[in-house]
């Protein structure tokens, strides 16, 4: 019987390997890291941020790794290569992929085991909301990419065939 968590897995893999790929169309690793006057985060910011998130909250708090978050260092990098990231992105894909399959529905079914912001946060909810936060982050890497660059290439966000088949890999 298929949980609930699989299709948020096949969501995150399906994003995280974007990101990775959107990462990769930056024509140089400098320009991953630079950012316009009022935007405050840099694609490679956005992609180490994503990962530290994912990593802590199904990796570590479902999952049971030993991953221990620096948020702060995740939105400190100011510099890193492109391959680097893109390969942390991958591997995050593999932290969920190996972490969600796991999670008993009694605990999908009860408050996320951590307080998130302070509050409780039913656990299937929060774990919908980890994947529209990166759908809304890799967004914003994608047009940050466009308006740095000049480059309009799409990296193919959305590919609704691969949720369809089960290959979130492309």
């Amino acid at each position: 019987m298929k949980s609930p968590a699989d299709d948020v897995r096949r969501l995150l893999a399906r994003d995280l390997e974007t990101f990775a790929r959107e990462v990769e169309l930056f024509p140089d690793d400098q320009a991953l890291w630079r950012t316009l006057p009022g935007v405050a985060n840099s694609a490679g910011a956005l992609a180490r941020h994503l990962c530290g998130n994912l990593k802590h909250y199904v990796g570590h708090v479902l999952g049971g790794s030993d991953y221990l978050r620096n948020r702060d260092a995740e939105f400190a990098a100011a510099e890193g290569a492109r391959s680097a990231v893109a390969r942390e992105l991958r591997e995050t894909i593999e932290v969920v992929a190996e972490a969600l399959p796991r999670v008993p529905e009694s605990v999908l079914a009860a408050p996320f085991p951590e307080l998130v912001g302070g509050v409780e946060i039913p656990c299937e909810r929060f774990l919908v909301h980890l994947c529209t936060h990166l759908a809304l982050h890799l967004g914003q890497a994608g047009y940050l990419r466009r308006v740095l660059t000049g480059d309009a290439r799409s990296t193919g966000p959305v590919p609704v065939k691969m949720l369809a088949a089960g290959n979130v890999r492309g």
